[in-house]
């Protein structure tokens, strides 16, 4: 489960990443609660504003930032990217202990650290390639994400208390320390022992090449539409949890951020379970989409707030395994001199259909009530599953003349078939 802790570089990383990312998720904990209730009245469409104004340049920065992870030297480009997103933090946080912040500020900083991360996705997830070897990069996918949800275990249940104890404000600053970790870990890490993919070199079409290579994988094209709907759709928990709390529950900052946490605790086992897997199979990228689906309906139900924790846990079990999968699958089976562009085009799609999704989903909480917005969470992700095993179905009848006409890697041919034989088994025992 922890081998590529083994290797110097990655523990470096992790023991770095898991300090910057407990900071973020304070961050984002303290900015979805003034935005929420200091800035405004409840305004669920605000807080989706805020989200898409984050996420947007995700999509929209998606091919220039691929190419630059695929271009430049990534270890250099993360600190840079680490160090601006840290005189973010310090900003908006004198901001709001000086009293003067507005909710035109909070959206101005919240587009700034989007573009900042719109760079950072692509090479960070990119970068992990290359701190162990090819066999163990699903592995390290995986204890990447528990680093992020450990970071997310904790993150919040401090801020709610810091928020409930002191304000918004220092929550902000503590944040803007965090990153210190981070950038202390790339300047120590022994580049030496790194494994780095071959640069690429400047040319023309090369952001055309990266979309044309993955229109011609029919596998990862259905792993991009199942994250598209359920990024877009599933994955706003700030506006199902602060909501349920808030306006379904009638509770405080310390209940809303133990609800962030609780949740994490499943993203956590979620992440670990998937970091003991050996290969990765696209068959749990669609049982863990169906039952994300099912769980937002049990959530959705919830009659009290203790029930609605603890159906938390099952979201962030099925949430994540989709998700970790599924990265590890596009990661594993891309050509190494393709993945910065193949990532930013996966991270795009996952969080870049955030400002599609977040405004209409803080929409429907605000007219028809949080309940409803979890069903949409719940649509996403049962359709996702129904559109992946419709193509496997299709695959099944002529998997010859698919594999042929995909051309796909030897390694992922196997692969393929053997989900396909996995899910038809399935269904056959089903009838």
């Amino acid at each position: 489960m922890f081998r590529s802790l083994r290797v110097f570089n990655y523990r470096l990383w992790f023991a770095g990443a898991l300090v910057s990312n407990t900071g973020a998720w304070m961050q984002r904990t303290a900015q979805d609660w003034i935005v929420l209730t200091e800035l405004t009245d409840k305004d669920a469409t605000a807080l989706g504003i805020t989200m898409a104004l984050q996420f947007g340049p995700l999509l929209l920065l998606m091919p220039v930032a691929g190419l630059m992870a695929d271009r430049f030297d990534r270890r250099r480009l993360l600190m840079w990217t680490q160090g601006v997103m840290c005189a973010l933090a310090f900003g908006l946080g004198i901001l709001v202990i000086s009293g003067h912040v507005q909710l035109w500020h909070v959206y101005v900083f919240a587009l700034l650290l989007g573009i900042c991360t719109a760079i950072d996705t692509p090479a960070r997830q990119a970068f992990v390639s290359e701190l162990v070897t090819e066999k163990d990069i699903s592995n390290a996918v995986a204890l990447n994400s528990t680093s992020f949800q450990s970071a997310r275990l904790i993150g919040p249940a401090v801020a709610g208390v810091l928020i409930a104890w002191i304000g918004s404000g220092p929550v902000f600053i503590v944040n803007g320390f965090s990153f210190v970790g981070v950038i202390l870990s790339l300047a120590l890490i022994r580049r030496a022992q790194l494994v780095p993919s071959p640069r690429l070199a400047k040319a023309k079409g090369q952001i055309r090449d990266g979309l044309h290579y993955v229109r011609g994988r029919k596998d990862i094209l259905v792993v991009l539409v199942m994250v598209f709907l359920v990024g877009t759709f599933g994955f706003n928990f700030p506006i199902f949890i602060s909501t349920m709390s808030t306006v379904e529950f009638g509770k405080g900052s310390a209940e809303f951020g133990l609800l962030s946490s609780v949740m994490a605790a499943g993203a956590v086992a979620g992440s670990l379970l998937a970091a003991r897997r050996e290969r990765v199979r696209f068959v749990i990228v669609v049982v863990a989409s169906g039952a994300f689906g099912l769980a937002c309906i049990i959530a959705a139900l919830s009659p009290t707030y203790l029930f609605f924790a603890v159906v938390l846990v099952l979201i962030g079990v099925c949430s994540l395994t989709m998700m970790n999968t599924a990265n590890a699958y596009v990661q594993t089976t891309t050509e190494p001199q393709m993945r910065g562009r193949v990532m930013a085009l996966y991270m795009a799609i996952f969080a870049g259909g955030t400002p599609l999704g977040a405004p209409i989903v803080g929409f429907v909480a605000n007219v028809w009530g949080p309940r409803w917005s979890l069903g949409i969470g719940a649509a996403s992700g049962i359709l996702a599953a129904v559109i992946a095993v419709v193509w496997l179905a299709r695959a099944r009848r002529d998997v010859s003349t698919a594999t042929s006409s995909i051309e796909l890697p030897r390694d992922t041919v196997e692969l393929a078939t053997q989900e396909i034989a996995i899910v038809g088994a399935t269904a056959t025992r089903t009838s």
